[in-house]
């Protein structure tokens, strides 16, 4: 939730793969002497990633059927793979059928089982934006998977803030593109602040030792209780802890179980991420059809901002669609149901069909 952020991808822990739907298969790729926008170099840049279907060429040579979805901050590909996304959608006759479509949902830098902070490195890790990340992902899609073109792009939180930009960075690459739960404009206001809490939390924890930690430091619980804060909205919150008892209750649980996982260095890394993010400037170089979909209850991109609705404008193929609350949102976290917006990526997939 990130998305820009944050997508709070811890959050959105993976379910039960759905009965019936399809298995995704797991990888790894390694780039060799990755430079970073920062000038800094990894020798090996491990990239993980799923896949579902097999890429299928045109006589050109083109392939037709791949498609790429990007998490959110602190998440991975694995939040795909359960019911409420792969069930929704990649399962026989779903709208991205895995015997139809070549789907790959890779873990970004610094996250899953892409290489990171904690394997090692520590605060030395390469200090990582979204344009690392952008160019590792293509670098995969290209080099590693020798996929030349993409159906779709789409992305949730952070994901969706790197699909605005891979409509700008690589316009003909693509025939759609749908960005979920991010806005087209650079880190600021609260959204900026709340990262700034978790950040500063860390870096100024004294046990943090300057990220050579061998316990992990008290301010974790500060990131956590903060993702916590934003993921969701405030009429489901109220619902699941409607006293001061619930509340403490619901977010100890919370706490608890983000700990057992969760590593300072690399949730301090991926919310200084988005540091560089700022698609604003190149929106008029999309020329893919884009279809943004936020829900009004999103506390990390509130729609009152009115940012979605006047930046969309520049978009020469471009549509926004806010979903207003309901029993059925989750606020930020309604990006990862897809039964709440399923119909609106029909219709992307619709107006984008490639006539060849």
């Amino acid at each position: 939730m990130f998305a820009a952020s944050l997508l709070l991808a811890s959050l959105l822990s993976a379910q039960p793969p759905a009965p019936g739907a399809p298995q995704a298969t797991e990888h790894d790729y390694v780039i060799h002497t990755f430079t970073f926008a920062s000038g800094e170099t990894l020798p090996e840049l491990r990239v993980h990633y799923r896949t579902y279907g097999t890429p299928r060429k045109d006589p050109q040579g083109i392939v037709r059927n791949a498609v790429l979805i990007m998490h959110g901050t602190g998440g991975t590909g694995a939040q795909f793979t359960g019911r409420g996304f792969a069930g929704e959608l990649f399962g026989p006759g779903r709208l991205l059928d895995a015997a139809k479509y070549f789907i790959v949902l890779p873990d970004d830098i610094g996250h899953g089982k892409s290489s990171k902070p904690s394997d090692g490195l520590h605060a030395k890790f390469p200090r990582y934006g979204y344009a690392d990340m952008i160019e590792a992902e293509h670098r995969l899609i290209v080099d590693g998977l020798g996929v030349n073109h993409l159906r779709l792009v789409m992305g949730t939180s952070m994901g969706g803030m790197h699909t605005w930009l891979w409509g700008e960075r690589f316009p003909g690459m693509m025939d759609a593109l749908m960005p979920l739960a991010s806005l087209p404009s650079q880190i600021a206001g609260r959204n900026r602040v709340w990262r700034r809490v978790a950040i500063d939390a860390i870096r100024h924890d004294p046990e943090w030792h300057n990220g050579e930690y061998t316990t992990q430091p008290p301010s974790l619980r500060t990131a956590a209780e903060m993702l916590w804060l934003v993921g969701s909205n405030p009429v489901r919150r109220q619902n699941e802890a409607p006293t001061l008892a619930d509340a403490d209750r619901v977010i100890d649980a919370y706490v608890a179980n983000y700990l057992r996982t969760g590593d300072a260095n690399d949730i301090l890394y991926a919310l200084e991420a988005s540091r560089d993010y700022d698609p604003g400037p190149g929106l008029e170089k999309i020329a893919a059809p884009l279809l943004a979909v936020n829900s009004a209850d999103d506390l990390v991109n509130p729609p009152e901002q009115g940012i979605l609705e006047r930046e969309i404008k520049r978009v020469p193929h471009g549509r926004a669609v806010v979903i207003p609350l309901s029993e059925r949102t989750a606020g930020h976290g309604t990006h990862t149901i897809a039964a709440v917006w399923k119909s609106y990526l029909a219709e992307l997939l619709r107006e984008s069909e490639p006539s060849r």
